[in-house]
């Protein structure tokens, strides 16, 4: 039964993700906005901007007089048109995420109040579409930003930091693009679809303080230069009077889609949360309790179940191993169902990368903390150092999926039969 879980876990991840493709929601939405005769400047960010530009260019043709795509590196599909298209860093910005958005900025200079900027939106924006605010360096921006990365800091806590330290984040483009219009089309990566917080909220007002923001590098202890304290004492907008917004895809779709498919496939199903955003670690042990009690009472369903969840975990990096969210909450799971027959736990990003790997995520079973050990590896030491992708590497554990071209988050489930 456990090979047929595991092909029945990879339908429901794959026809999953496959729902959020941005082409689809981009298509519908620019129908019902009926954009006819303004002129139109597009802005595509994020690891789907690509995808999302090519759906708009495709719709709207001629009525788009320029535009530009940012993207992460390995996710630009070619070229779209006469649109510019780059390539930059995530999740640590670099020069090429200054350099497209200074290229951005330029193109939206000197619009009308007929003029609209279609702005594509996807999870990977901040990172991506950036201008260091004032004396913030972008050297500095690069050490702040791996900081809150691997201090367990949720996104909304790190967005708070990139947006007052930033040009064009919280609110901040949509002020440079005045009177133009701002219609923004977003594929949702923060937990709640808090839009001041997708991408930093670059056409949103925002919702954070500077109090918060230096509430939260406190809470972490986050070492910051002079200058930076004094950046982030600046407030950003509180209110702005020309964007509008509309989320297309987010990581309820895509647990929702998920539940649809399990069932057709016969399993009893409960999505379970859509928020989950606690440790990577803390997850995939509450996960493997689910499994337990399942097997020995089948509680909450009945067998054969399917339990599924979306959000995004946090890892409090303090090894020097490889690895990414949802592997370190696979590979936690592991031992919580070790020696249970017909159980499948499955954690992937569904951007296709798990942090700096070219893995979408991890799948384990009860045999895994089995093949672990007879590897010689000790999963606590794998997991003090933060090196899942090698121990799941060496026991078949890892999913590829590649680039996909959408980011909502991650989905999450549990398979018991």
């Amino acid at each position: 039964m456990l090979k047929n879980l595991k092909s029945d876990a990879f339908k429901i991840l794959n026809e999953a993700i496959e729902s959020v493709l941005p082409e689809n929601a981009v298509l519908e939405t620019l129908k019902s906005l009926k954009l006819h005769d303004e002129k139109i400047v597009l802005v595509a960010i994020g690891k789907a901007a690509w995808r999302m530009a090519k759906a708009a260019k495709e719709f709207l043709g001629e009525r788009i007089k320029k535009g530009i795509v940012i993207t992460k590196y390995a996710h630009n599909a070619g070229p779209i048109d006469d649109l510019i298209i780059c390539e930059a860093g995530h999740p640590i910005p670099d020069e090429n995420s200054i350099k497209a958005t200074e290229m951005a900025l330029k193109l939206v200079e000197n619009l009308s109040k007929n003029d609209i900027v279609l702005f594509l939106i996807s999870g990977g924006g901040s990172a991506l579409f950036e201008k260091p605010k004032g004396s913030v360096t972008l050297e500095q921006l690069q050490k702040i930003t791996e900081q809150l990365l691997k201090s367990g800091a949720n996104i909304v806590e790190i967005n708070t930091i990139r947006k007052h330290l930033s040009e064009v984040k919280g609110g901040r483009f949509a002020e440079k693009v005045y009177p133009a219009k701002v219609v923004c089309l977003i594929l949702s990566d923060v937990l709640g679809d808090r839009l001041d917080s997708i991408a930093s909220g670059p056409a949103y007002p925002d919702e954070t303080t500077s109090e918060d923001a230096i509430n939260i590098i406190r809470k972490y202890g986050i070492e910051v230069d002079e200058n930076l304290l004094n950046e982030l004492m600046e407030e950003t907008p509180k209110s702005l009077e020309n964007a509008e917004h509309y989320i297309i895809g987010s990581v309820k779709t895509v647990c929702i889609k998920a539940e649809e498919i399990a069932k057709k496939l016969g399993y009893n199903t409960m999505i379970l949360t859509t928020t989950l955003d606690c440790e990577a670690r803390e997850a995939g042990r509450f996960i493997a309790s689910i499994a337990r009690e399942e097997k020995n009472n089948s509680l909450p369903l009945k067998k054969p179940c399917a339990i599924i969840m979306g959000g995004e975990t946090v890892v409090h990096v303090t090894g020097n191993g490889k690895g990414g969210r949802n592997q370190e909450l696979a590979l936690s799971a592991a031992e919580g169902i070790a020696g249970l027959e017909d159980v499948v736990i499955c954690s992937v990003g569904t951007d296709g990368t798990d942090g700096p790997t070219d893995a979408a995520g991890g799948i384990v079973d009860g045999k895994t903390l089995e093949k672990l050990s007879k590897a010689g590896i000790d999963l606590d030491e794998v997991l003090k150092n933060n090196d899942s992708y090698n121990a799941l590497k060496t026991v078949e554990g890892l999913i590829f999926t590649g680039p996909t071209g959408t980011n909502v988050n991650d989905l999450i489930f549990l398979l018991v039969s």
